[in-house]
């Protein structure tokens, strides 16, 4: 296990690491999980296997460290995931984030567009002010106060699930609470305009079962490669990993709008 100091205090950001060869591919949990739970079998597979990979937990997630005083913004996420790639000394990074980790990928592409050279987001925001869920939207229903010490942290436990129950008790309920308020509040500019204004290498997964991505003909026309996964839902790793896998893997080409399983 490896870390990074992400803040004045000296609190640490803590990433699991395979060796390999090429430019690293380094994997971004959504809201209330952790990388190597949703990613280690994405990269051990046959066509990812033998990069270098890395397996980065976000502040108050996971392993990595949750100061009471860290503001858990898109924008703070973004600078501790920096703070990774300067310590394991990675340029031109290929970040695959999922969910809130691809807004906080998006976020440090367009600050610091010298560290990624290629994106792959799935289902990430892009919008501030989504729909309310059970996720980010049903736990910033709640004050900080209410969630953290009046029992709001266990009920969204109860309402998500079994799967993704197991890594959100794992986060710290502060650290969760500020992550999913910023992540609705959003950026400005926007997730959405910062990706399409982004140089690098772009794609974006969305799974069939979530319907039509907003404003899928827009991103197209900026550049960005809209890839559809046949029979997934939000977490498409599991739900069809051979198209996740091949979307990872696959360099951009706009004759491949959807993947098929």
């Amino acid at each position: 296990m490896r870390h990074a100091r992400f803040d004045a205090r000296g609190s640490l950001i803590r990433w699991t690491e395979a060796a390999g060869d090429g430019p690293a591919t380094v994997y971004v949990h959504g809201l209330g999980a952790a990388s190597a739970a949703y990613h280690a079998h994405i990269a051990a597979s046959r066509e990812l296997a033998g990069r270098r990979s890395l397996f980065v937990d976000l502040p108050g997630h996971g392993l990595s460290d949750r100061p009471a005083d860290f503001g858990y913004s898109l924008e703070d996420h973004a600078a501790a995931l920096a703070a990774v790639l300067e310590e394991a000394e990675v340029r031109g990074a290929e970040i695959v984030g999922h969910s809130m980790g691809g807004s906080v990928a998006i976020v440090l592409a367009y600050r610091r567009p010298e560290l990624v050279a290629r994106l792959v987001v799935t289902e990430a925001n892009l919008d501030p002010d989504p729909p309310q869920t059970a996720g980010s939207s049903g736990i910033s229903t709640y004050s900080e106060d209410e969630f953290v010490n009046g029992g709001g942290f266990s009920r969204v436990l109860k309402r998500v699930g079994p799967a993704w129950a197991a890594t959100m008790r794992l986060a710290d309920p502060l650290g969760l609470h500020r992550s999913a308020t910023g992540l609705i509040r959003g950026t400005r500019p926007t997730m959405r305009r910062m990706l399409m204004d982004l140089p690098a290498e772009r794609t974006y997964v969305q799974g069939e079962k979530s319907g039509e991505l907003a404003g899928h003909e827009e991103l197209v026309t900026s550049g960005v490669r809209v890839v559809t996964a046949p029979d997934a839902g939000h977490n498409v790793m599991f739900d069809n990993p051979t198209a996740f896998v091949r979307a990872v893997a696959t360099a951009e080409s706009s004759r491949v709008p959807t993947l098929q399983s």
